[in-house]
């Protein structure tokens, strides 16, 4: 069986396996808190800051969440294996703001905040994606379900809010250069996206002892997956559409997301 059901559910028995796909959602998130955090810090629009700080603090909470998920069952997180860095393979590609840049205590430009919400709406699409067939599939386990169906509340929100600012953007500048922007960042993110799948599987059908057969299958899975996303599916990432969750960013109470020292790379945070 090659089912996202069935592969879940084995990753989700077998704590090497767990250990693993926690570690790495667990340092994505927190990477995002702490450049969510920068971006908060040095963004000059005081309405969208709160929201970016909001942004921030619920992938802080994310990756908590993870870790907690792995301390439940006695575990310790894992160095995450470069290959499987989602973040970092992005900004290897020119996606998003540099860490060079969010360090330093400059403002942002205006050209810095689309850039920003650009990789958000592309990233947020995939995060909003995987949440859902993770609430599908494991929503309802009793350990670990509930921290699911926070997170995957979470990404809608924040797939929402991207939206909403980039049709804010477009309707103020003109959508054309933001358009292009989508186009180009959509592209370099489903080619990530089948990298680290592709790597993650390879080191998850190890853990779990699949055999040969089965992890090809799998590889040719995922390399049909990218061409399905190169050809067609790359609308689903850049078409901007008025969410159904209006100012899903708002004001609530929250611990404000902080500019603190940006997590080490290679090592889950």
């Amino acid at each position: 069986m090659l089912g996202p059901r069935d592969i879940l559910r084995q990753i989700h028995r077998d704590d090497d396996a767990f250990r693993l796909f926690c570690s790495i959602a667990a340092k994505g998130e927190s990477q995002g808190g702490w450049e969510n955090g920068r971006i908060a810090a040095l963004a000059r629009d005081p309405e969208l800051a709160p929201k970016i700080a909001r942004h921030g603090a619920d992938e802080n909470k994310h990756g908590r969440i993870f870790n907690a998920m792995l301390h439940r069952r006695g575990l310790d997180p894992v160095d995450v294996p470069p290959e499987t860095d989602y973040c970092m393979l992005l900004e290897r590609r020119g996606l998003g703001l540099a860490h060079e840049r969010l360090r330093r205590d400059e403002p942002l430009t205006d050209d810095d905040i689309v850039e920003y919400l650009v990789h958000s709406r592309v990233t947020e699409q995939r995060a909003a994606e995987d949440m859902r067939m993770l609430r599908r599939y494991l929503g309802d386990d009793p350990d670990i379900g509930r921290g699911i169906r926070m997170i995957c509340e979470d990404e809608e929100n924040h797939l929402a809010y991207c939206h909403e600012e980039l049709l804010r953007l477009s309707a103020r500048d003109g959508g054309a250069d933001i358009g292009r922007a989508l186009r180009r960042t959509a592209r370099a993110e489903i080619e990530v996206n089948r990298d680290v799948s592709l790597a993650v599987m390879d080191r998850m059908g190890r853990l779990l002892g699949w055999s040969r057969a089965r992890r090809l299958a799998l590889r040719v899975g995922i390399r049909m997956t990218y061409a399905y996303d190169r050809v067609w599916g790359t609308r689903r990432m850049v078409r901007l559409r008025p969410p159904t969750r209006t100012d899903s960013m708002g004001p609530r109470d929250t611990d404000a997301a902080t500019g603190g020292p940006a997590p080490e790379r290679g090592r889950p945070s």
